[in-house]
């Protein structure tokens, strides 16, 4: 089976969150599972602003279906590199994609992200349609490569190489729908094109929710969270179409790229250690306290939050709960970039009690490492978590997570008193501070008065497969094989 990947990101090429870890990770596990896909699996991105070539890239030049062109075509480039384990295909069309942002800039949203990630998908289909190889499959990631859904069906449906391919939707966030007015339309469908798009589209165009329409298969990045998107609460508006495609909607758990993520080959940390020798963990703690400026003698525990500061990862309940925290012997270590405003009420705390709360207001990728070795507990009290990664490299780096048992959370971390013989952290449902500040007193109560018990705790989480390849990678090689089944069923 050939398959290839669309996606708006993809690490190293493009990123702004985990979409851009998830693509590169799949791809590359992918190529290396037995019985997968066809090597090198394609992954075709814009040539965004900034995104280097190697002076050897292939390129050829495409005649691209163009609605806003005068002729009704537009040349855009595609160069083909290497990446790790399998090939980026970059989409190159300075007018669409050389930008200051993605997919907007201070001012908002771009208001042509119709005609530009619809020009991108045409591109993607002109390429494959022109292809030595047919290919069997597209693997869509979010609403901007939700287009390529639509132009199979109304624009490409009598081009066989084209018609035949079937398509997967995996959705990483459903608050994003790439809502398209019908003044925009034409930015994106040619007039026949409209009319065969079906009366939906003639007071605009939901390109999730036509994405989630048109592919054989759509899944999401944890089981919970499939779970969770079938309610109002959590369905952002699409919870009754998605129960609609009954057992063609389900859950893949996100997977971690285990040689990235290794505190026994990690350069940023102070000291290697791992499951079997875990004495370099005091190392880092050490070296993380005094980097810090925190009392490094102070056996109190640790307490580290990394993460967007955004509404979602629950920011305001570990401010509501700090003070307290505080009061019991804890010190908190928070890192993050985004709405400033969401940490004012930790940054006033930080600035009264500087030797027991320090809050860092930016990213730093080599400081996130040594706050994951160094820390004692790690918390993600989010409202919501498709999957999540940091409980995953906290739980990598012997660190027990706190988490709020909501979609990935809940399927990675193991309450450790509701299990005690497999437990790997704490989890709570309320999203209150109260609920939070009740869970980290459960953990720093066994921190502190189970030393054997809490090493056990460590251990387990540190051993534990997050494998793309040991899990999720062969399940989206099923779901591939399942959708170009339906496909070539009709």
């Amino acid at each position: 089976m050939r398959v290839a990947v669309i996606s708006s990101e993809c690490e190293p090429w493009a990123k702004t969150g985990g979409l851009a870890d998830v693509v590169d990770a799949l791809a590359r596990s992918l190529g290396r599972i037995a019985g997968g896909p066809e090597r090198p699996v394609d992954v075709f991105l814009p040539r965004y602003r900034g995104v280097a070539l190697p002076e050897t890239a292939p390129t050829r030049r495409l005649r691209v279906p163009d609605p806003r062109a005068a002729d009704g075509t537009t040349e855009v480039a595609l160069h083909d590199v290497p990446a790790d384990g399998y090939r980026i295909r970059l989409v190159d069309h300075p007018a669409a994609f050389d930008r200051d942002g993605f997919y907007g800039d201070v001012a908002g949203d771009y208001p042509d992200n119709p005609w530009r990630f619809g020009l991108f998908c045409r591109a993607v289909l002109e390429a494959l349609r022109t292809d030595e190889r047919p290919t069997d499959l597209l693997s869509l990631h979010d609403w901007e490569a939700c287009p390529a859904a639509v132009l199979r069906d109304v624009a490409y449906a009598d081009e066989p190489r084209i018609g035949r391919i079937a398509v997967t939707l995996t959705v990483h966030n459903f608050a994003y729908h790439g809502w398209m007015p019908r003044d925009r339309l034409a930015q994106f469908l040619f007039p026949s094109e409209r009319a065969r798009a079906g009366p939906a589209a003639a007071d605009g165009l939901d390109l999730l929710r036509a994405g989630i329409e048109r592919a054989e298969l759509v899944n999401t990045v944890s089981r919970g969270h499939a779970r969770e998107v079938l309610t109002a609460e959590f369905g952002m508006g699409l919870d009754e179409l998605l129960r609609g495609r009954g057992d063609r909607f389900l859950g893949i758990r996100n997977g971690l790229d285990m040689a990235v993520w290794n505190p026994a080959a990690d350069a940023a940390l102070a000291a290697p250690y791992s499951a079997a020798d875990p004495a370099g963990k005091a190392t880092c703690r050490r070296g993380l306290l005094g980097e810090l400026g925190l009392d490094a003698d102070d056996p109190g525990p640790v307490l580290a939050m990394i993460g967007r500061l955004d509404p979602q990862k629950g920011f305001d309940l570990l401010a509501g709960a700090a003070g307290r925290l505080l009061d019991a012997g804890a010190r908190l270590i928070v890192l993050g970039s985004g709405d400033a405003g969401l940490v004012a009420d930790l940054r006033e705390l930080a600035g009264s009690r500087p030797t027991e709360l320090v809050l860092l207001e930016r990213f730093d990728r080599a400081l996130a490492r040594r706050i994951y070795a160094g820390a004692d507990l790690f918390l993600m009290p989010s409202r919501f978590e498709p999957c999540g990664q940091g409980q995953m490299i906290a739980l990598r780096y012997g660190t027990p997570p706190v988490v709020r048992r909501t979609g990935g959370l809940g399927d990675t971390v193991v309450d450790a008193d509701e299990h005690p013989a497999n437990g790997t952290g704490f989890v709570f449902d309320d999203a209150t501070p109260g609920a939070l500040l009740v869970a980290c007193s459960r953990a720093i109560q066994r921190f502190r008065s189970e030393p054997p018990g809490w090493a056990a705790l460590v251990e387990r989480g540190m051993s534990l497969d997050w494998a793309w390849e040991a899990g999720p990678a062969p399940e989206y090689a099923r779901v591939f094989e399942r959708a170009a089944a339906l496909r070539r069923a009709g």
